[in-house]
């Protein structure tokens, strides 16, 4: 596809990539250069307090799980506590 570089640096993108991203009207993109080429790449922007929140949110989460793990000196041990787990 070849498209045209018009007044004021502006492009269209073709109906095709639009539709095939789903993308709308407003959307935003970072804007790169990957090996001489231009890179459009959809992004999400959120209010930064909003991110915050999710961050001590994620935080309090990984504090609340217990996670446990056993090591094992080799194959059979592994093999042995996964079949005394399936009986209880």
């Amino acid at each position: 596809m070849i498209i045209e570089l018009r007044k004021k640096s502006q492009i269209t993108l073709p109906k095709e990539i639009v539709k095939n991203l789903n993308l709308q009207e407003g959307d935003k993109f970072e804007v790169s250069i990957e090996n001489g080429s231009i890179k459009l790449e959809p992004v999400a922007v959120y209010p930064k307090e909003y991110i915050l929140k999710l961050a001590e949110e994620i935080q309090v989460l990984r504090e609340d799980v217990k996670f446990e793990y056993n090591t094992f000196n080799n194959v059979d041990d592994l093999l042995k506590s996964l079949k005394d787990d399936s009986k209880e």
